[in-house]
């Protein structure tokens, strides 16, 4: 196709001096990036680092910015513009594309999922026309397009999936914890002890969120108020501490009356990055698919990970084999809807309460014993 790559040592490459990363999407499509944009660091230490990014317009939603900066990862982003329409974005797209041209990038690193290849045909095209010869990443090989799936019918992961896709930059060490590292702060630290500090005579802590931006992938307050009183029956002299967006305080906040030990309501009141913080202290993660379950695992938090089937089984699974993840296979699987109406939520809705308590009290036993 005449898509030049990057193909060399393992070394750095200090020549390049300015990198585009093209990555959309909101905070979870940041944290399963991680690795690979300390790869790229690694690869170009010498080069200004700057991403493409889209704006994020819902509430629920959190920007990847918010997690980025401090990382040390990026040094600036792009921005597509938001809420525009006609003739007001199409010259608003002009800009932007003027702006990149203008900083004239090297390489071009492409992180955004694989959607068929009459786009990746039309995404090399475009950063083309921005003057980058060297394009990494962009699937335009049928290889790099197929899905991959393991015995048990798992689809590969996002890190697994940006591993190949720019396998010519090196490894992005998935299992090594300082591919993760997020370089939070002392005063970030600091920040998150005092937030929960209140819980600090408690046996152990557990962390709950019931974040998410899209409503299929919502267990329901019915199942949430079970499961934290059936936990605080269980585990007498634990704590818990919940995160989320400020839209989702209120709602958080009637849940947790159903906890009847110490509890400490954080959702609006911290950054992603204190939220990260909080994390490690934390035994053990319940939650969606949402952001803050990937925060979880990246900071090497347990998860306890409640799927709906609107996305394939794996593809968004928190990464690491210390994690139980509930997905119920249905007929409709990997619908992608946002909203299910006609099957009223049939894959979510069949996790049950029981298994969802088992497994977070199998995995605090575990933490406890050291197993």
């Amino acid at each position: 196709m005449g898509i030049a790559t990057i193909i060399s040592s393992d070394g750095a490459e200090p020549e390049i001096s300015r990198v585009l990363i093209f990555l959309l999407g909101s905070l979870g499509d940041a944290l399963v990036a991680l690795p690979s944009l300390h790869l790229i660091r690694r690869k170009f230490p010498k080069a200004q680092r700057r991403v493409l990014a889209n704006a994020v317009d819902s509430s629920k939603a959190v920007a990847l910015t918010s997690l980025l900066d401090g990382s040390n990862l990026v040094d600036d982003y792009y921005v597509f513009p938001s809420r525009l329409a006609g003739r007001r974005r199409l010259k608003s797209m002009l800009a932007l594309a003027w702006q990149i041209r203008a900083w004239q990038p090297e390489v071009l690193v492409y992180m955004h999922e694989q959607r068929g290849l009459g786009i990746a045909l039309r995404d090399a095209a475009i950063f083309r026309a921005l003057g980058i010869s060297r394009l990494v990443g962009i699937p335009l090989s049928s290889e790099l397009r197929r899905p991959v799936r393991d015995d048990s019918q798992i689809f590969e992961s996002r890190p697994l999936y940006l591993r190949r896709t720019l396998a010519p930059l090196g490894d992005p060490r998935l299992s090594d914890k300082t591919s993760w590292d997020l370089s939070i702060t002392g005063m970030e630290r600091s920040r998150a002890r005092q937030a929960i500090e209140s819980l600090q005579c408690c046996i152990g802590v557990l962390c709950m969120s019931i974040g998410t931006k899209i409503e299929a992938n919502d267990w329901g307050d019915e199942n949430w108020k079970k499961l934290l009183a059936t936990l605080a029956a269980k585990l007498p002299g634990w704590g818990l501490i919940a995160l989320g967006a400020p839209v989702e305080r209120d709602r958080t906040s009637a849940l947790l009356a159903h906890w009847t030990g110490r509890s400490v309501n954080l959702a609006g009141q911290l950054t992603v990055r204190e939220s990260g913080a909080v994390l490690e202290a934390c035994r053990v993660f319940i939650g969606h698919d949402s952001g803050p379950m990937h925060l979880a695992a990246a900071v090497g938090t347990s998860c306890v990970a409640i799927f709906s089937a609107r996305n394939l089984p794996g593809r968004w699974f928190p990464f690491g084999s210390n994690h139980h993840v509930f997905y119920k296979k249905t007929e409709c699987a990997g619908c992608g809807l946002f909203q299910c109406v006609e099957m009223q939520k049939k894959c979510i809705n069949a996790i049950t309460v029981d298994e969802v308590a088992a497994a977070v009290l199998e995995t605090t036993r575990a933490k406890m014993t050291g197993t």
